[in-house]
């Protein structure tokens, strides 16, 4: 089951089912008021299917996609494919062994990624620093989880990042991660019982500019270091999430040091069994 934000044509933002090539809009209640309310629920899937429904939408490019998220924290991880450690470690000479320790170690690199006003849904911009000299997106399976800390769902993530600024100095990894417009969630949550198995979720990234395509590469979740579960937990520990969170997993798709993000550039992350997350790039000044 699949269930989204949008608004409507009064103006209104609203929560849907989608099915096929609509949008179902939920009738909310005081139980279930806001889709992080249900996806705080025991069985979010059957507290879906308990809403009433008003007439579907049809899905097409008027419709207005708004980010999957109510309250809840955006968190990341870092470091859990090994491309990604090789890419981490070409940022910085001074920085590679810590990279390379990350990799191999127990406890994996977590970090604050966005509050919800920092984040963009499907068709909105995202945002590449002016200060930065290479930007790039990251492609990542975002967990959704619940208050109690159960991955209830997935969406599609893209952890907008500076690498210049973070090669720097490992230290300004918030500069290069955290900003304005700095991630991406969408097009909607994916529900499930059981997640399914990781070799089943592959990622594929494009990246298109004036018309061409100028970056296209794939990978799947199951070239992960660490579990869906192993990062929940490490999350967890020691901290508490009344709304839920999101928790992007990690990307294994890194451009290298001679490209970075365009403004008007268009990137689209596919994540199987879950949808397509299309985001225009601008730059601030």
């Amino acid at each position: 089951m699949k269930i989204a934000k949008y608004t409507d044509s009064e103006g209104v933002v609203r929560v849907a089912r989608v099915e096929d090539n609509q949008l179902i809009p939920l009738r909310m209640t005081s139980q279930y008021p806001t889709m992080s309310d249900l996806l705080a629920a025991a069985h979010p899937i059957a507290a879906v299917e308990s809403l009433t429904t008003d007439s579907a939408v049809a899905i097409d490019p008027s419709v207005r996609w708004q980010p999957p998220i109510d309250h809840q924290e955006v968190w990341a991880a870092g470091v859990t494919y090994r491309r990604s450690q090789t890419a981490r470690m070409e940022e910085s000479e001074a920085a590679a062994s810590c990279y390379d320790r990350v990799y191999n170690a127990d406890r994996p690199e977590l970090f604050f990624k966005a509050t919800p006003h920092r984040v963009s849904g499907h068709g909105q911009p995202l945002r590449i620093r002016s200060d930065a000299r290479w930007n790039v997106p990251e492609p990542e399976v975002t967990l959704v989880l619940s208050p109690a800390m159960k991955i209830v769902g997935l969406t599609v993530g893209n952890d907008m990042s500076s690498r210049d600024i973070e090669g720097d100095n490992p230290l300004y990894l918030p500069q290069a991660k955290c900003y304005n417009q700095c991630a991406g969630l969408g097009p909607w949550i994916s529900l499930f019982d059981s997640l399914p198995p990781r070799n089943t979720i592959g990622i594929d990234l494009k990246i298109d500019r004036d018309g061409e395509r100028v970056f296209d590469a794939q990978t799947s979740a199951d070239q992960m270091a660490r579990s869906f579960e192993d990062l929940v937990n490490w999350l967890a520990r020691d901290n508490s999430f009344p709304s839920g969170a999101f928790l992007m997993t990690g990307t294994g798709i890194v451009p290298t040091s001679d490209f970075t993000l365009q403004p008007r550039d268009i990137v689209r992350i596919t994540i199987d069994g879950v949808g397509t997350l299309t985001n225009p790039i601008i730059q601030g000044t």
